[in-house]
């Protein structure tokens, strides 16, 4: 969680993850530079090494853009995204090798300002087999530059969480702009159909795990439709065995995502929406008394919303109570932070191994 500015804390997984990373880059590249001299024995080095650093950076973007989508799919994911920024940025700086290198190579030399030459070089905008394709990857390495810039929570805590988001939601409009790059380019330098056919597999592959995604996060959006509304305006969710200890049952009332766990022979409601990257804390845990989001391990007291000091991160609380067994919420938002005092379940058994109220 973020507080102030701090060092990056180099634990063992943070190294085991970056030096993972590191050889799986390093490893790409002498590959790719061992296949292009088989492949294309005429290329200079500096062709092989523009070609090797740009493929490196659009495969590091497809599987950025697929963990997201693929950890709402599959909580056995959810790893992958704990240390994603470490994925930005290092797909960053092979986009900015890519693009310093074929800088150097095609526009240092003449009179023009080489940003300037990539602008102007090439009016032929009425031609898509001439179309100019290298501002279109210029655009996406500036917006790539902006998210690694800002891929520390002091950017996420200065700039405010909304801010910060829509921010880093243009990566979809970096992949859009480099999928015109990579298609143009390949348009005017290569006449093989397996390029096409691997850049239209990949595009297939990111829209359709979206696709999926968002079909699954829409049914979880639906409104549930209560079977029993108290006179209090209550709405009656589900009942007490149905929530595993230390877990929640996510429902949707009034339009908001309501997070109802269960610990401790209590019952409380917060929103499910983390104030960090608007992680889904009803598929987290309570962890030593705190609601913990799965995907970066911010920590909310239950019957507050609020995180333990010093950090002052706080999401809405609803007012919640168990009847006979039923889970019983109030669609009403309270103030984040507003304490709650929790719902509490009378009396439990255990059968077989799950939870059951007692009669």
């Amino acid at each position: 969680m973020s507080h102030a500015y701090q060092a990056v804390g180099w634990n063992r997984q943070k190294e085991i993850y970056d030096k993972t990373l590191a050889a799986a880059v390093f490893g790409y590249l002498l590959v790719f530079l061992a296949v292009s001299f088989v492949t294309h024995p005429l290329a200079t080095i500096e062709t092989r090494l523009i070609r090797g650093f740009g493929t490196g950076a659009f495969l590091l973007l497809h599987i950025i853009l697929s963990i997201g989508p693929l950890c709402r799919l599959d909580p056995r994911f959810l790893p992958l995204l704990y240390n994603r920024r470490h994925l930005g940025v290092t797909m960053f700086m092979l986009a900015l090798a890519h693009g310093g290198l074929a800088l150097i190579q095609f526009h240092a030399l003449g009179d023009l300002n080489p940003i300037v030459s990539v602008l102007v070089s090439n009016p032929r905008v009425d031609s898509l087999a001439h179309f100019p394709f290298q501002p279109l990857g210029l655009a996406a390495l500036v917006i790539l530059f902006l998210m690694a810039a800002t891929s520390h929570d002091f950017w996420l805590a200065n700039l405010s969480p909304p801010v910060w988001k829509g921010l880093h939601m243009m990566v979809y409009a970096a992949y859009a702009l480099l999928v015109g790059h990579v298609s143009l380019g390949i348009l005017q330098a290569e006449t093989s159909p397996v390029l096409a056919g691997v850049l239209g597999a990949g595009m297939v592959w990111v829209i359709g795990l979206h696709a999926v995604s968002a079909v699954r996060g829409r049914d979880a959006d639906r409104e549930w439709r209560p079977a029993r509304v108290d006179a209090a305006g209550f709405v009656a969710v589900c009942d007490v065995t149905e929530i595993e200890d230390g877990r929640a049952r996510i429902v949707t009332l009034g339009g908001e995502r309501i997070a109802v766990f269960r610990y401790d022979g209590k019952v409380s409601a917060i929103s499910n929406v983390c104030q960090h990257q608007n992680g889904p804390l009803g598929e987290g845990r309570i962890i030593d008394g705190c609601v913990t989001c799965p995907w970066h391990g911010f920590q909310y007291a239950p019957d507050t919303g609020a995180s333990p000091p010093p950090f002052t991160e706080r999401v809405p609380t609803f007012h919640v109570k168990v009847v006979n067994g039923t889970v019983f919420v109030d669609p009403a938002p309270n103030p984040p932070g507003t304490r709650v005092e929790p719902a509490r379940i009378e009396s439990v058994r255990i059968l077989n191994g799950d939870s059951e109220a007692a009669p």
